[in-house]
């Protein structure tokens, strides 16, 4: 017997029903699903463990790297991937100068915006200096695609280089255009048609991808990760019906389209999301008999969402972006777009872009991120995640044919993607999502009103892409506005009482009102009613709360409100709190207004804002 073996008898198993019976024991009477179970945003259940018996029915789990269904990836010797520089300037010249500078500090993909490029000339300008044959090129806002790829195979040409190693893409995807702009740019089919001249443009590029299934638009409008890969599959087969009704095989039409997919925060479920991808991809290729099984490779460019960033406290950003990098390098992406810090309110410079450059080289260089590949692999967690957003986005998938087609289906998931944004903003205004430094624990002496140096709006008629913080961070900056004409409101925080109880409410108020940017008027706590008063109304405040235990409310409290109004009947007397059994004895002595967890923190902070605004004005 091995030392091993001698070892692991130290240990003997434990089975799940002994696991449960200490859970129920130690939740004492609590509901197990309301305390332990998570329902994610995809209408799954998420269980607080998960032990090797939950996988005895994934059969996949057996798959190599390289092998069908390609859960694991088609990497074999490491998990490289390639870093993304974005860049916005619209200028070509100075486009260029940033990316040959974001070449030598790491970059190894250039993601240019080609708004303004209008001729070969301009193109040459854009790509000046820059190997095609060391460094992809992704196209974004092309005003033709058509044309600029003909620009693009000419300038090849006419800088000789090997075809076979010009590697990028462009971002075509004439079906998510139509989502987002309520309409085609012609026609579906003139759209749809477009395809089969972008491959025969292309035809001598076989790294280069012609079609871009956008999931990261409809991540970015609210979609969840089951939307996002149901549609994107949706979409995918869209155009795989078309090019093989053309005539186009399908493993030639499959070789040159990619997934952009989001990478939010929430990690582990990004993870599986990519991971998933793949094996969606693989079972939907595999019902086109493709001749190579180079169709099954689908090439998964990730992007950093933008829904979850930030104007206020814009450093959280770099945090974010952070998580966002190891999601998608450990679940495999091939290339990996960061978004700048301070994209909320201004366009990149060199520090920023330099940050969401170096995010991913310290995890290639420090962090060993790309040595491993699949590292997720065998997690008890992450492959029943991974199985979870296969099941729900193929059933997602599924349905969509069923009704016809993502083309045919187009306003109806436009619906659903805009019903599940309102969820996320619910969840966002209620506090049940966290978006640090905007809805929760803010700074609350920062400004940003004078930092904004670009509005992004979006005035389309169709799906809109937005920030989940943009609601809190308008009624933030209409105090800014305020506060420059007038002045910054002011809350005092009347402790008494409870020490433990008014600490913890005076946390939750400062928080509460911080998030629109009041100025906290914080103290030790008074030992009786008369010392609080006199100093709250001698600070001046806009508002005064009281922040004490529900008991002693009761008490004290009625008494601290009843002076108060006494002397000032105008200023406004709140309650952190909501002590159900006494509210018509406290209403009776003055009490204003109640801040609790229950409350819509949005609703509630904008109601302050136009009580406050509409008094002082």
């Amino acid at each position: 017997m091995t030392n091993e073996n001698k070892l692991f008898q130290e240990f003997p198993p434990v089975s799940t029903e002994q696991w449960e019976k200490i859970i129920l024991k130690d939740l004492k009477g609590a509901d197990y699903q309301k305390k332990l179970v998570w329902r994610t945003d995809e209408g799954f259940q998420v269980r607080p463990y998960y032990r090797a018996e939950d996988l005895e029915n994934l059969d996949y789990l057996e798959a190599l790297p390289n092998h069908f269904p390609y859960t694991r990836g088609f990497k074999t010797k490491d998990n490289y991937w390639n870093i993304v520089q974005e860049i916005t300037e619209k200028d070509p010249k100075i486009a260029n100068s940033i990316a040959v500078n974001a070449i030598l500090k790491g970059a190894n993909t250039i993601s240019f915006c080609n708004k303004n490029v209008n001729s070969e000339q301009d193109l040459a300008f854009l790509l000046q200096n820059v190997d095609l044959e060391k460094n992809a090129v992704q196209f974004r806002c092309a005003n033709s695609y058509l044309e600029l790829m003909k620009w693009f195979v000419q300038y090849v040409n006419e800088q000789h280089f090997d075809k076979s190693k010009i590697a990028g893409a462009i971002d075509f995807d004439t079906i998510i255009y139509s989502l987002k702009k309520g309409k085609f740019y012609r026609d579906a089919a003139s759209d749809l048609q477009k395809i089969v001249e972008l491959l025969e443009i292309t035809s001598e590029f076989p790294l280069f991808k012609i079609v871009n299934v956008n999931g990261l638009a409809m991540h970015n409008a609210g979609a969840t990760i089951v939307q996002e890969l149901g549609y994107a599959l949706g979409i995918a087969n869209e155009y795989l019906n078309f090019a093989t009704e053309k005539g186009v095989p399908s493993e030639k039409i499959a070789a040159k389209m990619q997934f952009t997919l989001s990478v939010g925060s929430n990690y582990f479920m990004e993870i599986a999301k990519l991971r998933a991808a793949r094996v969606l991809w693989a079972t939907l290729i595999e019902q086109y008999h493709p001749e190579s099984d180079s169709a099954y490779q689908l090439v998964l460019n990730s992007v950093a969402s933008s829904w979850n960033k930030t104007l206020y406290d814009p450093y959280v950003n770099m945090l974010r972006s952070t998580t966002e990098a190891m999601s998608a390098a450990l679940g495999g992406a091939d290339s990996i777009a960061l978004k700048p810090f301070d994209v909320a309110y201004k366009q990149e410079d060199e520090f920023s872009s330099r940050i969401s450059r170096n995010t991913q080289i310290i995890l290639k260089e420090e962090s060993y991120f790309d040595k491993v590949i699949d590292p997720a692999a065998g997690s008890y967690y992450i492959e029943n995640l991974t199985n979870f957003v296969i099941e729900h986005s193929w059933q997602l998938f599924r349905q969509t044919e069923i009704e016809g087609g993502f083309i045919k289906s187009i306003q109806k998931i436009k619906t659903a993607i805009e019903e599940s944004a309102r969820k996320r903003d619910m969840d966002i205004a209620t506090r049940k999502y966290v978006l640090l430094g905007t809805n929760q624990y803010p700074n609350t002496n920062e400004s940003m009103l004078d930092k904004i140096e670009v509005n992004k709006t979006c005035d389309s008629e169709g799906l809109k892409s937005y920030r989940g913080a943009a609601a809190f961070e308008a009624l933030r900056l209409e105090t800014e506005e305020f506060t420059k004409k007038h002045h910054r409101p002011k809350v005092f925080l009347l402790k008494v009482g409870n020490l433990a109880m008014r600490q913890a409410r005076a946390g939750f108020i400062t928080n509460f009102f911080g998030c629109i940017g009041y100025e906290i008027l914080d103290n030790a706590g008074f030992a009786n009613a008369k010392e609080g008063v006199k100093t709250a109304l001698d600070a001046t405040p806009d508002f005064i709360v009281l922040c004490s235990s529900d008991e002693e409310y009761a008490t004290i409290g009625v008494e601290i409100v009843t002076q108060i109004k006494d002397i000032n009947k105008s200023i406004p007397v709140i309650i952190a709190g909501n002590p159900t059994e006494i509210l018509d004895l406290l209403n009776e002595s003055g009490v204003d207004d109640y801040i609790h967890v229950k409350n819509n923190v949005l609703e509630k902070l904008n109601e302050y804002n136009k009580m406050y605004f509409r008094c002082v004005k």
